[in-house]
């Protein structure tokens, strides 16, 4: 069995995949959200900007040098 992910443009396809799947010629499995973006997304609405790559930097070199002092 082969997995594809298929990025539906026009929504005669979708009629024929789901025209398919109930000919049992193929499964279609809905993909769960993606949690982690929803929590980002969240997070950056509340934010009132985003950090700079300098403040990201910063705080990366920080807890490497912790991780690894």
């Amino acid at each position: 069995m082969n997995t594809m992910r298929v990025n539906i443009i026009n929504p005669k396809a979708a009629r024929l995949l789901k025209d398919l799947a109930d000919m049992k010629l193929i499964e279609i499995q809905d993909i769960p959200s993606n949690g982690f973006r929803d929590v980002l997304q969240k997070l950056r609405s509340k934010a009132s900007s985003a950090p700079t790559l300098e403040e990201i930097t910063s705080e990366v070199e920080l807890v490497r040098a912790k991780r690894y002092a």
